[in-house]
């Protein structure tokens, strides 16, 4: 058996000042987390972990209901018996600059390091892309970063894929939240354990490109008799 560990068919560039990547870890099935599995579904790698180390510091960029979630994780973390990776993970969030877009949090916000702007996201991301000294990166914030995406700011689109179904138990599951994109692949690497990253330039499409199938027409066959 081949070992895949770090083969890599295009190695990712490192983000550059400004450059916004929108940023999912999912199951295979789409979910961003499940119930009743831990962080990273018990699957994080060493070699994924020291991956995730090696990446440039950045300007974190959420949504209101993100960061109600993970600022309340953070503070549980420290309190709950959860993986060392994961403490050490929500640690080093903490210490990073994060913003938040939202019009009904008010200050002060208790995650350290967390701006608060209650101004139009599109407008202000704009302005972040252009005067940033450090890359831009989403986390969770599935209409934040759909709508980013949608308005042509989003410079890559990244996501791990984590060898797993987590089927009923499925949380957030994020492509039903998303319109057509056609995505072009520009790096990719396996991890050990199977994990899968992926890179791709979004591209916004405002309507399927077309097929000569009727998709949403009649479910009776040719025999005039219908389906079972």
């Amino acid at each position: 058996m081949s070992d895949t560990s770090t083969h890599s068919s295009q190695a990712a560039a490192e983000a550059a000042p400004g450059e916004l990547v929108v940023d999912f870890i999912l199951s295979l099935d789409g979910c961003a987390a499940g119930e009743g599995w831990p962080g990273w579904w018990g699957l994080q790698s060493p070699e994924y972990l020291a991956w995730l180390g090696e990446q440039p510091d950045s300007v974190t960029l959420m949504g209101a209901t993100t960061y109600r979630l993970m600022s309340q994780m953070a503070v549980q973390a420290q309190q709950i018996d959860v993986s060392a990776e994961e403490k050490a993970s929500f640690a080093q969030m903490a210490a990073l600059p994060k913003i938040v877009f939202s019009s009904t949090l008010e200050k002060p916000l208790s995650w350290p390091n967390t701006t608060l702007i209650s101004t139009d996201a599109i407008e202000a991301v704009r302005e972040l892309k252009r005067t940033a000294t450090s890359p831009l990166t989403t986390t969770g914030s599935i209409r934040l970063s759909h709508s980013l995406m949608k308005a042509g700011l989003v410079d890559r689109f990244r996501i791990v894929l984590f060898p797993v179904l987590t089927g009923r138990s499925g949380l957030e599951r994020i492509w039903e939240q998303f319109e057509d994109y056609s995505l072009e692949l520009v790096a990719a690497r396996t991890f050990e354990g199977g994990l899968q990253l992926l890179e791709y330039v979004p591209t916004y499409l405002p309507r399927p490109p077309g097929s000569a199938w009727d998709r949403g027409g009649s479910t009776e066959n040719t025999s005039g008799s219908t389906e079972s």
